[in-house]
């Protein structure tokens, strides 16, 4: 008889058992939901709710059953439905009626909310440490390519010269940005809601606030029904792995752009690229397109996950039994793709001279051109005409502006002189850029210390 059957005079269907059970994934919490567990008998013996032997024989026994699970000596059952029934029927089976006393105060319904907050709150801690890794091996990328230039884009189009290692730092805060929202979600995630019971809480003086302290959390829910109910942290987790995806797979759609023929800007290691069955020739960016090909699924589990949440009333509901697939198949792909991502970028080879060649193209210096006449007086409207004027020039005689003779520049402005070389070459063009900010090197250097420092101020672990 299921621990719940009392008041039932059938067995379940099979069929319904299957259906019901969530063992088969929501398992991967034993180890919180037996930490909750010990934190909960702990309590209980404290306050004389049951006494302290009990509880003693309780938290001993549990902890031989998180030793034998990680042993591989424990098989859970389909009919247990959960991993929660599945720790009580083992402790029951262990120490008989003691056991039984372990879920007095207690519902499935807060329980699987506090254990849902651990696992999270454990994996946010993962995943941060794991973009502070890749940040570190961004920095030593863009230390690399201080002087490294290419040209930057618009619409995909050439638009003015940079350096590789300002493009990388661009990418460093839009990962920086990720930690910081990891960060803030782990505060909201960090409420502990056992002591909800199923929804109004219990007449039993719990001490939910030694429970807390026990278990690490930094506060406790204040609302019975609410602490049963809210997954907003899941779906706030699901958001900020969603952006950490988008920002991979923007970084991945520039890899593979630039691992082309047509752009040869990096080469991928042979470890971290895949071949042809039928072209010999081929070496292709698998991986960074398998990381855009995955931001799809995590962006599904987003919307699956406010799908589900999008009419329930309060409290608890069986559709919350949803919840965990989607965000625990959103952790393990994050936490797949940065590793290798992080790697990859680790063992690229970086095609410093066709970049270079590939900012000369384009009319990257044309901006400059246009502040060139400006600082001789020229305004900024009648200075961008006269320069389209002139790229439209070049474009007809097959010409780089800089390539232009003193005397055609003159028939383009009269105050044009010879030090205009000096002032378009792609060099000075980026060197000049020395706003905070800017891909000059003094700033890309100002802005690589400040993210150095940033990540040595961060704490081991939330």
């Amino acid at each position: 008889m299921k621990l719940w059957g009392g008041r039932f005079q059938k067995n379940t269907d099979r069929s319904v058992d299957d259906f019901n059970s969530s063992i088969r994934f929501d398992c991967r919490m034993y180890k919180q939901d037996i930490r909750g567990s010990m934190a909960h008998a702990r309590m209980l013996g404290k306050c004389g709710i049951i006494s302290e032997a009990d509880a003693k024989l309780i938290q001993k026994t549990l902890a031989e059953i998180l030793d034998d699970i990680e042993k591989g000596l424990v098989e859970f059952e389909v009919d247990a439905e959960d991993i929660h029934m599945n720790v009580e029927k083992i402790l029951i089976s262990r120490i008989g009626d003691v056991g039984k006393r372990l879920h007095t105060g207690r519902s499935r319904n807060d329980q699987v909310a506090l254990d849902i907050r651990m696992y999270l709150k454990d994996e946010i801690n993962n995943i941060r440490d794991m973009l502070i890794s890749l940040e570190k091996v961004l920095l030593e990328k863009a230390e690399d390519n201080l002087d490294t230039i290419l040209p930057g884009y618009t619409h995909l189009q050439k638009a003015q010269p940079i350096t590789f290692a300002h493009h990388i730092m661009a990418y460093c805060q839009m990962f920086k940005r990720d930690i910081e929202r990891l960060e803030d979600c782990f505060k909201r995630t960090n409420v502990m809601p056992l002591g909800s019971g199923a929804l109004a809480g219990t007449t039993y003086p719990l001490d939910r606030y030694m429970v807390a302290e026990e278990l690490g959390f930094a506060g406790i829910t204040e609302n019975s029904l609410d602490g049963v109910s809210d997954r907003d942290f899941a779906i706030e987790l699901a958001s900020c792995l969603s952006i950490i995806m988008m920002h991979l797979s923007r970084f991945s759609e520039e890899l593979i752009l630039w691992s082309s023929h047509e752009f040869s800007f990096i080469e991928m290691d042979d470890a971290y690229s895949t071949g042809s069955s039928i072209m010999p020739q081929k070496k292709n960016p698998d991986v960074a397109e398998l990381v855009r090909g995955k931001s799809g699924r995590v962006y599904g589990n987003l919307m699956a996950l406010l799908t589900v949440m999008k009419s329930l009333p309060l409290a608890y509901n069986k559709d919350m039994q949803e919840d965990k697939e989607a965000i625990f198949d959103s952790v393990d792909t994050v936490k797949m793709c940065i590793p290798v991502f992080t790697r990859m970028i680790a063992t690229m080879k970086i095609r410093k001279e066709n970049m270079y060649k590939a900012a000369q193209g384009g009319f990257t210096n044309a901006t400059d051109m246009a502040d060139y006449l400006v600082k001789k007086g020229i305004p900024f409207r009648d200075a961008h005409a006269i320069i389209g004027k002139m790229v439209l020039y070049c474009i007809n005689n097959n010409k780089a502006i800089e390539e232009l003779s003193l005397e055609e520049f003159k028939n383009f402005s009269g105050i044009i002189e010879e030090d205009v070389y000096n002032e378009i070459c792609l060099e000075k063009c980026v060197s000049e850029r020395k706003l905070p900010g800017g891909p000059a090197k003094e700033s890309v250097m100002k802005s690589i210390s400040n993210l150095k420092e940033h990540l040595a101020s961060l704490k081991q672990s939330l």
